[in-house]
C-alpha cells in the first residue's frame, strides 16, 4: 500500500511540489510563464475540468502574491493599471465560470475547454515564436500600441512608459482576458503580458510586474468563486504552492538578470508543447491509446522543466558574465 501524507500518495506529493517549483520559477520570471500549465497538467492527470480549473486559480493566487512582492522591490508595478485590470477581469471570470457550469450541464465542459487550450496556446504560442524570429515585431507591436492609444474616449489615464489610454478601451480588454481566465482557470498572463505590451505599450518589465499584481486580485476572486462550489482541492493546491514558493522567487530575481528576449523561443516552444499535451490526451481517450496519455504527461512536464532550467542557466551564465568584470574594477 502506497505511504500518504494529507490524504495523497507520497509519489504524488513530490510531484506536485517539483512541478510547482518549476512553475513557480516561470511565473516569477515571465509573469505569465507556467501558471497556464496548471490546468492542462490537472486535465492530463485525469482530473475533471472544474477541478482542474477551481484549483489552478487557487495555485495562481499563492504563487502570484509570492512573485508581486519581489517584483515591487524591482519597481516593476503599474498599480493604476493594475487596478484597472483587476476590475474588468473580476466582471469577466464570473462571466467565464458561468459558461464552464452551462457546459458542464449540457456534458461538453471537457471537451470545450480542452480545445480552448490547443487553441489558444497554439496560437499565442506561434505569435510569440514568431516575434522570436522576426526583427520587425517591434514596430508591429508599435503599430498595433498607437491604434488602441487613438481610441481617445474620456476618461484618459496615464501609465507607465509614458502613454496615455482610455479607461474604458483597457476595462473592455481586461473584461475580454477575465471571461478567458473563468474558462480556463489561468491567471490570464499568457494573455495579458502581450496585451499590455502590444495593446497599450507597456514597457516589458512593467508588464511582468503588472501582470503578477491583477493576477493576485484576479486568482483569489476566481479561486473564491469556484471554492463556494467545491471545485477547489487543496490536497493539489498546498503541495504546488509549497514548491512555487521557492520558485517563484528563484523567477522574479531572474528578471534583474536575464534579458527576456534571449528565453523568448523557449517560452513560445512550451505554449506549443502544452496545446500538443492536451490535444495527445484528448487523442489517447478518444481512440484508448495509453501512449497518447503518457505523451501528454511528457510533454507538459518536459517543457516545464526546459524552460525552467534555460532561465536558470542564462540567470548564472549573465552572474559568471559579470563576475570577471567585477574582478577588472576591482583590481584597477
Amino acid at each position: 500500500m502506497a505511504m500518504e501524507l494529507f490524504g495523497i500518495a507520497a509519489g504524488q506529493l513530490g510531484l506536485f511540489i517539483s512541478f510547482g517549483l518549476l512553475i513557480g520559477t516561470l511565473f516569477g520570471f515571465f509573469g505569465m510563464g507556467g501558471s497556464f500549465l496548471v490546468t492542462p497538467a490537472l486535465l492530463v492527470m485525469g482530473y475533471d475540468s472544474t477541478t482542474a480549473v477551481g484549483s489552478g486559480l487557487a495555485f495562481v493566487f499563492g504563487t502570484s502574491v509570492i512573485a508581486a512582492l519581489r517584483h515591487r522591490d524591482h519597481g516593476q508595478v503599474d498599480y493604476k493599471l493594475g487596478l484597472m485590470f483587476i476590475v474588468g477581469m473580476t466582471a469577466g471570470i464570473e462571466v467565464g465560470k458561468g459558461v464552464v457550469y452551462y457546459l458542464k450541464a449540457l456534458g461538453f465542459a471537457d471537451l470545450v475547454v480542452s480545445i480552448s487550450y490547443i487553441g489558444l496556446l497554439a496560437i499565442v504560442g506561434l505569435l510569440m515564436l514568431r516575434d522570436a524570429r522576426t526583427e520587425s515585431s517591434d514596430d508591429d507591436g508599435s503599430a498595433l500600441a498607437e491604434k488602441f492609444q487613438s481610441i481617445k474616449i474620456p476618461p484618459m489615464v496615464s501609465i507607465k512608459g509614458g502613454t496615455k489610454v482610455s479607461l474604458w478601451v483597457t476595462l473592455a480588454m481586461a473584461f475580454a482576458i477575465g471571461i478567458l481566465s473563468g474558462f480556463l482557470g489561468v491567471g490570464g498572463g499568457f494573455l495579458l503580458m502581450p496585451a499590455m505590451m502590444y495593446g497599450l505599450g507597456v514597457p516589458a518589465a512593467v508588464a511582468v510586474g503588472t501582470d503578477v499584481f491583477q493576477i493576485t486580485a484576479s486568482g483569489a476572486f476566481g479561486a473564491f468563486t469556484y471554492a463556494q462550489s467545491g471545485a477547489l482541492d487543496l490536497t493539489i493546491v498546498l503541495p504546488l504552492l509549497a514548491g512555487s514558493a521557492m520558485g517563484a522567487r528563484i523567477g522574479a530575481g531572474a528578471t534583474a538578470l536575464v534579458n527576456e528576449d534571449d528565453i523568448t523561443e523557449y517560452f513560445a516552444a512550451m505554449l506549443l508543447a502544452g496545446s500538443a499535451a492536451v490535444a495527445s490526451r484528448n487523442l489517447g481517450n478518444a481512440y484508448d491509446m495509453g501512449v497518447f496519455n503518457q505523451l501528454s504527461k511528457v510533454l507538459i512536464f518536459g517543457s516545464a522543466l526546459l524552460v525552467s532550467g534555460a532561465v536558470i542557466w542564462a540567470s548564472i551564465q549573465s552572474i559568471r558574465e559579470d563576475e570577471p568584470a567585477e574582478s577588472v574594477h576591482a583590481a584597477d
